[in-house]
């Protein structure tokens, strides 16, 4: 039996979503060890839509398993979150899949929301949920420069020096960014992402907004194919994967979560 499960996560308590040796608290980890005791038997090398880094946070990940238990669709869901109720991780939904789904490689698109909190004094209460940035934020400025970025490019200059992506070209189908009082949103779909390439873009918007470069900057860096000119990266801990969407066919629930601070 071939299971997809839809979960949601709080990325600040793990050091990513991938086991890593010695004693890590991971995302995969606790799932495994989760799935395990509901199948009494040993789940593991979960395949997953999108591996997120450590503080990365999820609200429509997607990850499949294959297992010989015989449970029923419910059991999954209810027995995950028994399990998983104090590892800040929440399974939404099950489905039995056929064996030609696969959660990372069928999926044909993925968004995120990245949350940036603007204001002079740090916040206290979600500081793990957003990113903080003290300086004056102009939406316009932003929402231009975002616009520079929609459509097929190469992003080497938007992704880390390690990632171990074969290509750095990429699809961005829509990158919308925000506002409501201090909070502002950066929404992007793309067919895939590169290593910290949403976290890149953040920091290049977020730099545009604050006055500190013009819009067509963010074509410049694009353009540059150089991380070097780039900037820094953004926090992980505004970043929150969203969706991933698959062939209709497959017919999983629709992730209907309001990410909204």
């Amino acid at each position: 039996m071939r299971v997809a499960l839809g979960i949601e996560y709080d990325g600040s308590a793990f050091s990513g979503w991938q086991i890593q040796k010695g004693n890590v608290a991971t995302v995969q980890k606790k799932l495994e060890i989760a799935l395990s005791k509901i199948a009494n038997e040993t789940i593991e090398k979960i395949q997953v839509a999108g591996r997120t880094d450590t503080g990365v946070h999820a609200t429509g990940q997607v990850i499949h398993f294959d297992t010989n238990a015989k449970r029923s669709m419910s059991s999954w869901v209810l027995g995950a979150n028994r399990y998983l109720c104090e590892q800040n991780v929440s399974v939404l939904w099950a489905r039995d899949m056929s064996d030609d789904f696969h959660a990372r490689f069928s999926a044909q698109r993925r968004e995120y929301r990245y949350i940036i909190f603007s204001r002079d004094i740090r916040p206290t209460f979600i500081k793990h949920c957003v990113s903080w940035d003290p300086r004056t934020l102009d939406l316009s400025r932003m929402q231009e420069a975002a616009q520079y970025l929609v459509g097929e490019h190469d992003f080497d200059s938007y992704r880390t020096v390690n990632c171990q992506a074969k290509s750095p070209v990429k699809t961005v189908f829509f990158l919308n960014i925000s506002q409501n009082g201090n909070y502002f949103y950066i929404d992007i779909q793309a067919n895939s992402f590169l290593h910290h390439m949403v976290r890149n873009i953040a920091g290049v918007l977020m730099t545009i907004g604050a006055g500190e470069a013009e819009p067509k900057w963010a074509l410049d860096v694009l353009q540059a194919r150089d991380r070097k000119v780039a900037g820094k990266t953004a926090p992980p801990g505004g970043l929150y994967l969203t969706n991933v969407t698959y062939d209709d066919k497959f017919n999983l629930p629709k992730n209907n979560s309001e990410l909204i601070l």
